[in-house]
């Protein structure tokens, strides 16, 4: 029978939507986002400076290499430019990379709990997801090697993840990377890598430069705050930088993304100040949720990952509801395979107390 309107690839509709965190509390006078992990200080003031001077030339066509944003990239962090490839926010890379790489019938790895744009990509290029068990909210290893098979040509890997917030050592990629056969393309989402302190971590640069099928992808949505603007960046082969130049958008970083991600990766004094900032309030808020009787996963990242009990009225829903109430929106994960958990992005020292105040009410409620 034929159809009565155009039809998309199979396998489109079978993708589930991504859904942002929500960002507003109707009713409420002071609202606190800590829905996105968003950078509670902002961008770096020189960014925004950037930003408005481009406002006089929105005639003109951006630099579709953004060569001069790559040049900064590569200085900042001792790549060759060449190298480089800048997008849209990062999932614009992923989304790039699985077009590139995958085709009908090809399988691609991720874990239970991994970034949802993952499967998203994977399914909208016309493959297979495959997805590899997590050990105590972590990436494992071995359950991704042993989900490899004759039909897997990617694996991804978010290192630090998110919505977790764990990540993996270096030993443990690289011994990942050493057993994915050569032809598998081993895609490393570092988006959270400037905030981790563990001296066993590598972001995946090193494996890059050493490697033929390896490729980081990275953002300025984050520690960054440039999160409006959608720019990332990934580090690759020549070869796969050639294929995946090959098939993005001429275009596909505005002009004021490149000019505010210049400014803001050059501001050495405002980067450390988020970080010395995150690395305060996420220990500060672990020990005191943690206090309160909640399990929290450690984390590597600027975000925690809350889970509460299957006891009515102490459900991860009805905390959700009870701190929007407040004004304090923190992300329901349920979509990423977690019906009982929260996810609290570091905010302020105000929005952190809040928190911390609000769950303990929400706690000593009866059920």
């Amino acid at each position: 029978m034929s159809a009565t309107r155009p039809m998309p690839r199979p396998g489109v509709l079978d993708i589930a939507p991504y859904v942002p965190g929500k960002s507003s509390a109707p009713g409420v006078a002071k609202v606190f986002k800590l829905s996105s992990n968003e950078t509670p200080l902002g961008p770096s003031p020189h960014a925004i400076a950037a930003y408005k001077a481009v406002g006089a030339h929105l005639e003109d066509y951006p630099d579709g290499s953004a060569s001069d944003l790559r040049e900064a990239i590569g200085r900042a962090f001792g790549l060759d430019p060449d190298r480089i490839v800048c997008g849209a926010g990062s999932d614009d890379l992923l989304n790039l990379l699985a077009r590139a790489y995958l085709a009908d019938g090809d399988e691609a790895i991720h874990t239970t709990h991994g970034f949802l744009v993952y499967p998203i990509a994977t399914r909208g290029a016309g493959a297979r997801p495959i997805v590899a068990p997590e050990t105590d909210y972590t990436a494992d290893v071995d359950a991704i090697l042993r989900a490899v098979t004759s039909k897997t040509k990617m694996v991804f890997l978010a290192n630090p993840n998110n919505p977790t917030g764990t990540c993996l050592s270096f030993d443990e990629v690289k011994r990942l990377h050493r057993g994915l056969p050569r032809h598998v393309l081993f895609v490393i989402d570092a988006a959270y890598a400037e905030y981790v302190r563990r001296n066993d971590y590598e972001s995946g640069i090193e494996l890059v430069a050493t490697s033929d099928n390896v490729v980081m992808t990275r953002t300025f949505s984050k520690i960054y705050g440039l999160a409006a603007l959608r720019l990332g960046w990934m580090f690759g082969p020549a070869h796969v930088v050639d294929a995946v130049n090959r098939i993005r958008g001429p275009f596909n970083v505005n002009s004021a993304a490149i000019a505010a991600g210049i400014a803001a990766i050059e501001d050495i004094a405002h980067q450390e100040y988020a970080r010395e900032h995150n690395t305060r309030w996420l220990a500060w808020l672990y020990e005191e949720i943690s206090k309160l009787g909640l399990k929290v996963t450690p984390s590597v990242a600027n975000f925690l990952l809350i889970h509460f009990s299957d006891t009515k009225g102490r459900t991860a829903k009805d905390a959700d509801a009870f701190l929007t109430a407040r004004g304090l929106i923190l992300r329901y994960v349920a979509a990423y395979k977690l019906p009982n958990a929260l996810r609290l992005s570091v905010g302020t020292e105000e929005a952190n107390r809040l928190v911390v105040a609000a769950l303990k009410d929400f706690l000593s409620q009866k059920s």
